[in-house]
């Protein structure tokens, strides 16, 4: 099924989304990659504030390359989510709903996101050129020393992406294995 959602992203919108559905997302996500996580829950650690909102947030796992002339951003495509595990937790406890990379997740991350009622998506991988055509305005928000690391704050328009695990922990890598078993 097919639905368009606005970012940040609530738990009445989570609630909504299945695996397996294509969804569009329109508004402010995130970006963080492995060196800004990390630098983060090194926040957390000395009581500080994060340098973005994480209540309602999604954080896009992606490492942007240069814009070209006239664009927000260069090539946005996806980052193994997997590499993420040990922070997502906390970050999901804390009130992100939504994570979008590529791969498979961990036990505890699919536990995290199924008590949080929070999703994850998967973005194209191979596709940052196309992806990047639906990200209207770019910022480096944090930890502009990172480089493409850096925390980024995106504006998105119908960016496409596909349910993986939804809030009822359902899996669309395990349901899609087991019906390509049954053909």
């Amino acid at each position: 099924m097919e639905k368009y959602i606005t970012a940040p992203i609530t738990e009445e919108i989570s609630s909504g989304l299945n695996a397996g559905d294509y969804v569009y997302i329109s508004g402010t996500i995130y970006v963080a990659r492995d060196a800004a996580h990390k630098r983060m829950m090194e926040t957390l650690e000395k009581g500080e504030k994060l340098p973005l909102e994480i209540k309602n947030s999604t954080i896009y796992y992606m490492g942007p390359s240069p814009a070209r002339e006239g664009r927000p951003i260069g090539s946005a495509g996806p980052t193994t989510a997997s590499r993420m595990d040990k922070y997502a937790p906390t970050l999901l406890d804390l009130g992100q709903k939504a994570m979008i990379g590529k791969g498979k997740r961990s036990k505890e991350v699919i536990d995290a996101i199924v008590r949080n009622k929070a999703v994850y998506f998967a973005a194209i991988g191979g596709a940052g050129a196309l992806l990047s055509k639906s990200i209207t305005h770019s910022e480096v928000i944090a930890y502009d020393d990172l480089g493409t690391e850096a925390i980024r704050k995106l504006e998105v328009k119908n960016f496409p992406v596909v349910v993986v695990i939804d809030s009822k922990g359902n899996n669309l890598y395990e349901t899609a294995i087991e019906a390509y078993r049954q053909i």
